[in-house]
Protein backbone atom coordinates (compact mmCIF):
# COMPACT_ATOMS: atom_id res chain seq x y z
CA UNK A 1 0.00 0.00 0.00
CA UNK A 2 1.14 3.87 -0.94
CA UNK A 3 0.82 6.27 1.80
CA UNK A 4 -0.69 9.02 0.10
CA UNK A 5 -1.56 12.40 1.92
CA UNK A 6 -3.87 15.53 0.18
CA UNK A 7 -2.75 18.61 1.51
CA UNK A 8 -5.78 20.90 1.35
CA UNK A 9 -4.39 24.93 1.96
CA UNK A 10 -7.91 25.71 1.89
CA UNK A 11 -11.41 24.07 2.15
CA UNK A 12 -12.18 24.75 -1.61
CA UNK A 13 -9.19 22.83 -3.04
CA UNK A 14 -10.75 19.73 -1.88
CA UNK A 15 -13.24 19.39 -5.08
CA UNK A 16 -9.94 18.92 -7.14
CA UNK A 17 -8.30 16.48 -5.10
CA UNK A 18 -12.38 13.88 -4.91
CA UNK A 19 -12.20 12.44 -8.22
CA UNK A 20 -8.66 11.52 -7.64
CA UNK A 21 -9.22 10.07 -4.21
CA UNK A 22 -12.17 8.20 -5.91
CA UNK A 23 -9.70 6.54 -8.67
CA UNK A 24 -7.21 5.76 -5.89
CA UNK A 25 -10.11 3.87 -3.96
CA UNK A 26 -10.96 1.78 -6.79
CA UNK A 27 -7.24 0.88 -7.30
CA UNK A 28 -7.11 -0.51 -3.60
CA UNK A 29 -3.31 0.56 -3.69
CA UNK A 30 -3.13 3.50 -1.10
CA UNK A 31 -3.48 4.36 2.29
CA UNK A 32 -5.53 7.56 2.25
CA UNK A 33 -5.25 10.70 4.51
CA UNK A 34 -6.17 14.27 4.30
CA UNK A 35 -5.25 17.71 6.46
CA UNK A 36 -5.47 21.20 6.66
CA UNK A 37 -3.26 23.97 7.87
CA UNK A 38 -5.04 24.68 11.43
CA UNK A 39 -4.64 28.40 10.90
CA UNK A 40 -7.70 28.12 8.29
CA UNK A 41 -11.19 29.89 9.88
CA UNK A 42 -12.81 27.17 12.95
CA UNK A 43 -16.16 27.24 10.84
CA UNK A 44 -14.09 26.00 7.25
CA UNK A 45 -12.41 23.59 9.14
CA UNK A 46 -15.89 21.99 10.35
CA UNK A 47 -17.25 21.87 6.91
CA UNK A 48 -13.78 20.31 5.85
CA UNK A 49 -14.25 17.58 8.31
CA UNK A 50 -17.53 16.71 8.15
CA UNK A 51 -16.71 16.21 4.18
CA UNK A 52 -13.86 14.22 5.03
CA UNK A 53 -16.07 11.80 6.65
CA UNK A 54 -18.30 11.72 3.88
CA UNK A 55 -15.62 10.70 1.54
CA UNK A 56 -14.45 7.99 4.57
CA UNK A 57 -10.41 8.73 4.52
CA UNK A 58 -8.45 9.28 7.19
CA UNK A 59 -7.43 13.36 8.55
CA UNK A 60 -4.63 14.66 10.60
CA UNK A 61 -5.80 17.52 12.52
CA UNK A 62 -4.55 19.36 15.47
CA UNK A 63 -4.50 22.30 17.71
CA UNK A 64 -1.25 23.39 16.92
CA UNK A 65 0.78 23.78 13.54
CA UNK A 66 3.82 22.70 14.29
CA UNK A 67 2.15 19.50 16.16
CA UNK A 68 0.36 19.01 12.78
CA UNK A 69 3.26 18.98 10.37
CA UNK A 70 5.50 16.89 12.42
CA UNK A 71 2.30 14.48 12.64
CA UNK A 72 2.61 14.24 8.52
CA UNK A 73 6.87 14.42 8.89
CA UNK A 74 6.75 11.81 10.91
CA UNK A 75 4.27 9.45 8.75
CA UNK A 76 6.65 9.69 5.71
CA UNK A 77 3.78 9.60 3.14
CA UNK A 78 5.05 7.85 -0.64
CA UNK A 79 2.99 10.76 -1.98
CA UNK A 80 1.97 14.31 -1.00
CA UNK A 81 -0.42 16.08 -3.41
CA UNK A 82 -0.77 19.63 -3.00
CA UNK A 83 -2.79 22.28 -4.45
CA UNK A 84 -0.19 25.55 -3.82
CA UNK A 85 3.35 25.73 -2.73
CA UNK A 86 2.23 26.21 1.11
CA UNK A 87 3.69 24.08 3.98
CA UNK A 88 4.93 21.50 1.02
CA UNK A 89 8.81 22.06 2.35
CA UNK A 90 7.46 21.80 5.74
CA UNK A 91 5.92 17.73 5.41
CA UNK A 92 8.02 16.39 2.61
CA UNK A 93 10.29 13.55 3.06
CA UNK A 94 13.36 13.29 0.93
CA UNK A 95 11.64 9.84 -0.76
CA UNK A 96 8.34 11.77 -0.91
CA UNK A 97 6.80 11.90 -4.24
CA UNK A 98 5.74 15.59 -3.99
CA UNK A 99 2.15 16.25 -6.61
CA UNK A 100 0.67 19.56 -7.96
CA UNK A 101 -2.37 19.99 -8.86
CA UNK A 102 -3.03 23.35 -8.71
CA UNK A 103 -6.38 24.73 -7.36
CA UNK A 104 -7.43 27.50 -10.32
CA UNK A 105 -6.83 27.83 -13.67
CA UNK A 106 -7.96 31.09 -13.97
CA UNK A 107 -6.87 34.30 -14.81
CA UNK A 108 -4.58 35.20 -12.47
CA UNK A 109 -0.28 35.16 -12.45
CA UNK A 110 -0.07 32.86 -9.35
CA UNK A 111 -0.63 29.37 -11.62
CA UNK A 112 2.38 29.66 -13.06
CA UNK A 113 5.19 31.98 -10.20
CA UNK A 114 3.20 29.37 -7.51
CA UNK A 115 5.79 26.89 -7.93
CA UNK A 116 8.93 24.81 -6.23
CA UNK A 117 11.85 22.77 -7.68
CA UNK A 118 10.65 20.33 -4.89
CA UNK A 119 7.40 19.71 -6.77
CA UNK A 120 8.55 16.25 -8.87
CA UNK A 121 4.78 16.14 -10.81
CA UNK A 122 2.51 18.54 -11.87
CA UNK A 123 -0.75 17.89 -13.18
CA UNK A 124 -1.75 20.33 -16.30
CA UNK A 125 -4.80 20.90 -17.30
CA UNK A 126 -4.31 21.80 -21.15
CA UNK A 127 -1.65 21.43 -23.95
CA UNK A 128 -1.03 25.42 -24.31
CA UNK A 129 -0.11 25.92 -20.40
CA UNK A 130 1.91 22.44 -20.58
CA UNK A 131 4.08 24.35 -23.14
CA UNK A 132 4.17 27.91 -21.66
CA UNK A 133 5.26 26.18 -18.64
CA UNK A 134 8.03 24.71 -20.07
CA UNK A 135 8.34 28.25 -22.14
CA UNK A 136 8.45 29.48 -18.35
CA UNK A 137 11.40 26.42 -17.52
CA UNK A 138 8.92 24.20 -15.49
CA UNK A 139 9.69 20.66 -15.78
CA UNK A 140 8.22 17.33 -14.34
CA UNK A 141 5.02 18.05 -16.44
CA UNK A 142 2.14 15.97 -17.07
CA UNK A 143 -0.69 16.77 -19.48
CA UNK A 144 -3.97 15.40 -17.65
CA UNK A 145 -6.85 17.45 -18.22
CA UNK A 146 -8.48 19.70 -14.89
CA UNK A 147 -9.28 16.42 -12.01
CA UNK A 148 -12.30 19.12 -10.73
CA UNK A 149 -14.52 18.30 -13.74
CA UNK A 150 -14.26 14.82 -14.03
CA UNK A 151 -17.74 14.38 -12.18
CA UNK A 152 -19.24 16.48 -15.21
CA UNK A 153 -19.45 13.08 -17.84
CA UNK A 154 -21.84 11.46 -14.92
CA UNK A 155 -25.66 11.31 -14.95
CA UNK A 156 -26.29 9.86 -11.13
CA UNK A 157 -26.68 12.13 -8.73
CA UNK A 158 -28.24 15.47 -9.94
CA UNK A 159 -29.23 17.69 -7.96
CA UNK A 160 -33.18 18.20 -7.64
CA UNK A 161 -34.41 22.53 -8.14
CA UNK A 162 -37.30 21.69 -6.43
CA UNK A 163 -35.42 20.77 -3.32
CA UNK A 164 -33.86 24.42 -3.25
CA UNK A 165 -37.13 26.04 -3.67
CA UNK A 166 -36.60 26.62 -7.63
CA UNK A 167 -38.93 25.84 -10.11
CA UNK A 168 -37.59 23.21 -12.21
CA UNK A 169 -40.23 24.43 -14.93
CA UNK A 170 -37.49 27.54 -15.13
CA UNK A 171 -34.35 28.00 -16.77
CA UNK A 172 -31.52 28.08 -14.75
CA UNK A 173 -28.69 30.66 -14.05
CA UNK A 174 -25.14 30.19 -12.33
CA UNK A 175 -23.73 33.17 -10.55
CA UNK A 176 -20.29 32.14 -9.18
CA UNK A 177 -18.22 35.79 -9.28
CA UNK A 178 -14.12 35.56 -7.92
CA UNK A 179 -13.75 37.24 -4.42
CA UNK A 180 -11.49 40.29 -5.70
CA UNK A 181 -11.33 41.42 -8.14
CA UNK A 182 -15.44 40.64 -8.09
CA UNK A 183 -18.09 41.56 -10.32
CA UNK A 184 -20.30 41.13 -7.35
CA UNK A 185 -20.29 44.98 -6.36
CA UNK A 186 -21.59 45.96 -9.74
CA UNK A 187 -23.54 43.41 -10.12
CA UNK A 188 -25.53 43.16 -7.26
CA UNK A 189 -28.79 45.90 -7.80
CA UNK A 190 -29.33 43.71 -10.90
CA UNK A 191 -29.32 40.21 -10.25
CA UNK A 192 -32.76 40.06 -8.61
CA UNK A 193 -34.26 41.13 -12.16
CA UNK A 194 -32.66 37.77 -13.17
CA UNK A 195 -34.87 35.45 -11.25
CA UNK A 196 -38.47 36.87 -12.09
CA UNK A 197 -38.70 34.43 -14.84
CA UNK A 198 -35.55 32.21 -14.08
CA UNK A 199 -33.68 30.29 -11.80
CA UNK A 200 -30.73 32.14 -10.15
CA UNK A 201 -28.40 30.04 -8.40
CA UNK A 202 -25.65 31.95 -6.39
CA UNK A 203 -22.37 29.91 -5.65
CA UNK A 204 -19.96 32.37 -3.86
CA UNK A 205 -16.38 31.96 -3.28
CA UNK A 206 -14.83 30.32 -0.29
CA UNK A 207 -13.21 33.52 0.71
CA UNK A 208 -16.96 34.91 0.72
CA UNK A 209 -17.51 33.06 4.47
CA UNK A 210 -14.58 32.66 5.39
CA UNK A 211 -12.67 35.87 5.17
CA UNK A 212 -13.52 38.60 7.06
CA UNK A 213 -12.18 41.20 4.28
CA UNK A 214 -15.26 39.59 2.34
CA UNK A 215 -17.83 38.80 4.34
CA UNK A 216 -19.82 41.74 3.07
CA UNK A 217 -20.53 39.67 0.04
CA UNK A 218 -22.50 36.71 1.16
CA UNK A 219 -24.01 39.24 3.84
CA UNK A 220 -25.35 41.25 0.42
CA UNK A 221 -26.07 38.02 -1.12
CA UNK A 222 -28.15 36.33 1.74
CA UNK A 223 -30.37 39.86 1.82
CA UNK A 224 -30.94 39.79 -1.91
CA UNK A 225 -31.70 35.77 -1.88
CA UNK A 226 -34.23 36.64 0.74
CA UNK A 227 -35.97 39.27 -1.08
CA UNK A 228 -36.18 37.16 -4.30
CA UNK A 229 -38.32 33.74 -4.34
CA UNK A 230 -36.41 32.12 -7.21
CA UNK A 231 -33.21 32.91 -6.27
CA UNK A 232 -31.09 30.16 -4.36
CA UNK A 233 -27.75 31.22 -2.06
CA UNK A 234 -25.78 28.19 -1.91
CA UNK A 235 -24.51 27.37 2.13
CA UNK A 236 -20.76 27.38 2.28
CA UNK A 237 -21.72 23.39 3.82
CA UNK A 238 -22.06 22.92 -0.10
CA UNK A 239 -18.87 23.95 -1.32
CA UNK A 240 -18.46 22.32 -4.82
CA UNK A 241 -19.77 23.70 -7.49
CA UNK A 242 -19.84 21.34 -9.92
CA UNK A 243 -22.98 19.78 -8.92
CA UNK A 244 -24.38 23.17 -9.53
CA UNK A 245 -22.68 23.35 -13.33
CA UNK A 246 -24.86 20.30 -14.07
CA UNK A 247 -28.36 21.72 -13.54
CA UNK A 248 -27.49 25.66 -14.98
CA UNK A 249 -28.40 26.47 -18.55
CA UNK A 250 -25.89 29.43 -18.20
CA UNK A 251 -22.80 30.70 -16.19
CA UNK A 252 -22.11 34.40 -15.20
CA UNK A 253 -18.89 34.91 -13.65
CA UNK A 254 -15.93 37.35 -13.96
CA UNK A 255 -12.43 36.45 -13.91
CA UNK A 256 -13.02 32.99 -11.93
CA UNK A 257 -11.79 29.90 -13.00
CA UNK A 258 -15.58 28.85 -13.62
CA UNK A 259 -15.42 30.61 -16.91
CA UNK A 260 -13.04 27.51 -17.70
CA UNK A 261 -14.37 25.17 -16.29
CA UNK A 262 -17.86 25.53 -17.39
CA UNK A 263 -16.71 24.99 -20.81
CA UNK A 264 -16.93 21.18 -20.20
CA UNK A 265 -20.49 21.65 -20.97
CA UNK A 266 -20.53 23.71 -24.19
CA UNK A 267 -23.13 26.00 -23.06
CA UNK A 268 -23.21 29.61 -22.95
CA UNK A 269 -21.22 31.74 -20.35
CA UNK A 270 -21.13 35.29 -19.67
CA UNK A 271 -18.23 36.96 -17.95
CA UNK A 272 -18.43 40.38 -16.29
CA UNK A 273 -15.62 42.79 -17.44
CA UNK A 274 -17.27 45.47 -15.01
CA UNK A 275 -15.36 45.34 -11.17
CA UNK A 276 -14.31 47.94 -8.75
CA UNK A 277 -10.37 47.97 -7.88
CA UNK A 278 -9.27 48.55 -4.36
CA UNK A 279 -7.66 52.02 -4.14
CA UNK A 280 -3.90 51.01 -4.05
CA UNK A 281 -4.43 48.77 -6.84
CA UNK A 282 -6.47 51.72 -9.35
CA UNK A 283 -3.03 54.00 -7.87
CA UNK A 284 -0.63 51.41 -8.93
CA UNK A 285 -2.55 49.93 -11.60
CA UNK A 286 0.50 48.08 -13.57
CA UNK A 287 1.47 46.06 -10.41
CA UNK A 288 -2.08 44.97 -10.48
CA UNK A 289 -1.81 44.63 -14.25
CA UNK A 290 1.09 42.13 -13.27
CA UNK A 291 -0.83 39.16 -11.40
CA UNK A 292 -2.98 38.65 -13.72
CA UNK A 293 -2.27 36.93 -16.98
CA UNK A 294 -3.70 39.26 -19.77
CA UNK A 295 -2.96 37.81 -22.23
CA UNK A 296 -4.88 35.00 -21.60
CA UNK A 297 -7.97 37.39 -20.75
CA UNK A 298 -7.50 38.97 -24.19
CA UNK A 299 -8.00 35.59 -25.83
CA UNK A 300 -11.09 34.19 -23.94
CA UNK A 301 -13.67 34.67 -26.79
CA UNK A 302 -16.01 31.97 -25.88
CA UNK A 303 -18.10 34.22 -23.56
CA UNK A 304 -20.69 37.38 -24.57
CA UNK A 305 -18.38 40.05 -22.50
CA UNK A 306 -20.46 42.38 -20.02
CA UNK A 307 -19.14 45.83 -19.11
CA UNK A 308 -22.26 47.43 -18.28
CA UNK A 309 -24.02 46.00 -15.47
CA UNK A 310 -27.37 47.30 -16.90
CA UNK A 311 -26.69 45.06 -19.61
CA UNK A 312 -26.80 41.89 -17.79
CA UNK A 313 -30.75 41.20 -18.27
CA UNK A 314 -30.90 40.99 -21.76
CA UNK A 315 -27.27 39.32 -22.38
CA UNK A 316 -28.82 36.84 -19.83
CA UNK A 317 -32.02 36.20 -22.43
CA UNK A 318 -30.31 36.32 -24.89
CA UNK A 319 -27.99 33.46 -23.82
CA UNK A 320 -30.71 31.20 -22.75
CA UNK A 321 -32.66 32.13 -25.90
CA UNK A 322 -29.53 31.21 -28.48
CA UNK A 323 -27.47 28.47 -26.48
CA UNK A 324 -25.48 27.97 -29.91
CA UNK A 325 -24.49 31.22 -29.88
CA UNK A 326 -20.53 31.11 -29.96
CA UNK A 327 -20.95 27.83 -29.68
CA UNK A 328 -17.54 26.84 -32.09
CA UNK A 329 -15.47 28.81 -30.03
CA UNK A 330 -16.62 26.41 -27.09
CA UNK A 331 -15.91 23.81 -28.33
CA UNK A 332 -12.48 25.18 -29.96
CA UNK A 333 -11.77 26.30 -25.95
CA UNK A 334 -12.43 23.36 -24.78
CA UNK A 335 -9.60 21.64 -27.05
CA UNK A 336 -7.05 25.01 -25.77
CA UNK A 337 -8.44 25.25 -22.26
CA UNK A 338 -9.36 21.24 -20.63
CA UNK A 339 -7.38 19.45 -23.31
CA UNK A 340 -9.79 16.56 -22.97
CA UNK A 341 -13.76 16.61 -21.79
CA UNK A 342 -13.84 12.71 -21.34
CA UNK A 343 -13.83 12.72 -17.14
CA UNK A 344 -10.39 11.02 -17.02
CA UNK A 345 -7.74 13.58 -15.58
CA UNK A 346 -7.48 11.85 -12.49
CA UNK A 347 -7.13 8.37 -14.26
CA UNK A 348 -4.08 10.27 -16.32
CA UNK A 349 -3.09 12.03 -13.29
CA UNK A 350 -2.50 8.28 -10.91
CA UNK A 351 -1.15 6.46 -14.20
CA UNK A 352 1.48 9.59 -14.63
CA UNK A 353 2.07 9.33 -10.62
CA UNK A 354 2.62 5.53 -10.91
CA UNK A 355 5.00 5.41 -13.74
CA UNK A 356 7.04 8.04 -11.65
CA UNK A 357 7.35 5.93 -8.54
CA UNK A 358 8.15 2.84 -10.94
CA UNK A 359 10.59 4.81 -12.48
CA UNK A 360 12.41 6.55 -9.38
CA UNK A 361 12.37 2.53 -8.13
CA UNK A 362 14.79 1.49 -11.19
Amino acid sequence: MLKVLFENHHLYYLPNFIPIIDVMKKRKEYDIYVSIPVIMPKDEKHIFINAIKKINVKIIISENENERVKIIKDEKFDIIIVGNVGELNNIVNNDTLAVMVYHGIGLKQSYYNDIDNRINLRSVESKSRFLELKNHGHQNLTLTGFTKCDPLVKSENILDLDSMGLKANRKTVLYAPSFYPTSLDQLLPILGNISYENNLIIKLHNFSWHQERYLYQSKSIMELSEKFENIYLVPPEEFNIIPFYRISDLLISDISSTIFEYLYLNRPIIMADCFNLRTKDQIFNKRFLKKMDIERMEGVDFTFRLSNPEDLTSLVYHGLEYPLDLEQERLRAQIEYLYSVDGKASIRLLDAIEKKIIDNNK
